[in-house]
């Protein structure tokens, strides 16, 4: 049997860009929720589910996808690059958790459009301040040349 060279050396399997890209992201959004549920801006009860990984990466799409001014919930779940269903549930337990709420869209009756509440926004707030927080740490941690260069490479990548 000939010895191919998948098979001679498989490290490419675990050591690829996207792979390392995703621990990336999963480290970046654990140390923002990290931050988070330590914030005093955040409300007692989301800081304590964040505090015990109740809340995670999928609430985050909220976090980053809902629009200040509101959206709907095929925008929100296009945006997040979810299925309307996946996000309609994520919008309903986020809802229980008083982070957002629906409304009528004013500009077509038929349609709902899904906001921030008073709570949702201090919680917008402190996932801001924690983003700025955690991309500081990355900035000291691997250098700011190195940091520029990661943040313009990915956003050429993400965006092409």
């Amino acid at each position: 049997m000939t010895t191919t060279p998948l098979l001679a050396d498989d490290r490419w399997r675990a050591d690829h860009l996207g792979r390392l890209l995703g621990h990336a992201l999963r480290r970046f959004d654990e140390r923002v929720l990290h931050l988070m549920s330590r914030d005093p801006g955040v409300p007692l009860a989301l800081s304590n589910l964040a505090a015990r990984d109740q809340i995670g990466a999928a609430h985050i799409h909220i976090t980053r996808h809902l629009a200040v001014q509101g959206s709907r919930l095929t925008d929100l779940a296009r945006s997040a690059g979810m299925s309307k269903q996946a996000m309609g549930d994520l919008v309903t337990q986020c809802e229980a958790w008083g982070l957002v709420r629906r409304e009528a869209d004013p500009l077509d009756a038929r349609a709902r459009r899904i906001v921030f509440t008073d709570t949702g926004l201090l919680w917008l707030e402190a996932f801001r301040q924690a983003v700025t927080h955690a991309e500081g740490e990355f900035r000291a941690q691997v250098g700011t040349d190195v940091a520029t260069v990661v943040a313009l490479g990915l956003e050429a990548y993400a965006f092409r």
